[in-house]
């Protein structure tokens, strides 16, 4: 029986493979130090285990993982440009360390390649794969215009977040695991339970970082605890305590989001709030309810409960995670 470990080491081998394929030529070496900067690879990991749940045989699928984590990479090498973000990983981001044009470009150049590898799909599922891939695709994009539209604005409810989140991260998570049982040959009803399992997964995943980057354990995150509040960030706990507020509170926070209150007191009086209008325990409250909705949807899935470890596993250690 396969072990996580081994889907991993499978993984990293084909994606070093890859980046020995490409050289060092201009347009490709940013291609190969984004994917070297490391990564938990949960997309691709996510493709075999959906494969691993309905066939022993995974192989047709490890194309089709490592595209889905290329497309990933390309995307967060985009997001950066327009984020103006200095770091990723910890490492300087391709737009940094060599400038905008070769990270458009060479961003431009990852998405053809992970399209080189889709098609090696075998034929008599390839249709349904690019389907699905090229539906991912364009809702990752519509969720990462939707993170710049709301950059702007100051009504964004709940609903339109968790929106968002949803097209930016679950799907590509969903799609990942709908292209991995497809191949293995799982039925529709299958297929559509493990794709609803991996968008409330994501959803979970998404939702308990908002709570990480505001409570969470800076030497265990890696992060600035409070980034999203210095960086007047749309989340679920702004959001909703700017609902719950009174004409006080929401007077602090517009202070806070205008900079009359700004640094690490920005951060505390903020946290302070989110603490006093309950909003903490409403977002963990939701984060355990996509969490509880994704495992029902993993029970649904008509194969011998052995073959779920691992996918149980992966969840599990997702939904504990401090980082």
């Amino acid at each position: 029986m396969r072990t996580t470990q081994d889907f991993q080491a499978l993984i990293d081998k084909k994606i070093e493979g890859f980046c020995r394929k490409n050289g060092d030529s201009n347009i490709l070496q940013p291609v190969n130090y984004i994917l070297n900067l490391g990564g938990k690879r949960v997309r691709p990991l996510l493709t075999l285990m959906a494969a691993d749940l309905f066939s022993d045989d995974i192989e047709d699928a490890v194309y089709p993982a490592i595209a889905i984590e290329i497309f990933h990479n390309f995307t967060l090498m985009h997001d950066d440009i327009m984020d103006n973000a200095p770091l990723r990983r910890g490492h300087a981001t391709v737009h940094e360390k060599w400038n905008r044009d070769v990270a458009i470009l060479s961003g431009d150049a990852m998405l053809i390649q992970a399209y080189q590898l889709i098609i090696k799909t075998r034929p008599e599922c390839l249709g349904e794969v690019m389907h699905i891939f090229n539906k991912t695709a364009l809702e990752v994009c519509e969720g990462q215009q939707l993170d710049m539209d709301f950059q702007s604005r100051s009504d964004v409810t709940i609903a339109e977040y968790v929106e968002m989140i949803r097209l930016k991260t679950s799907v590509l998570l969903g799609g990942a695991m709908k292209i991995g049982a497809t191949i293995a040959g799982a039925s529709e009803s299958d297929s559509e339970s493990i794709y609803n399992f991996a968008i409330d997964l994501g959803l979970s995943f998404q939702l308990w970082d908002d709570y990480l980057d505001a409570f969470g354990d800076s030497s265990k995150t890696g992060k600035q605890t409070g980034g999203d509040i210095l960086a007047d960030k749309k989340t679920f706990l702004m959001i909703r305590a700017q609902e719950k507020a009174s004409s006080k509170e929401r007077e602090t926070l517009s202070q806070c989001a205008a900079g009359t209150i700004n640094g690490q007191q920005k951060i505390t009086t903020t946290l302070d709030l989110f603490k006093a209008l309950g909003v903490d325990a409403e977002l963990q409250s939701e984060v355990e309810r996509y969490y509880n909705s994704a495992l029902q949807y993993l029970d649904r899935i008509h194969v011998a409960e052995e073959r779920k470890t691992h996918i149980r596993q992966l969840a599990l250690a997702l939904h504990h995670r401090q980082f």
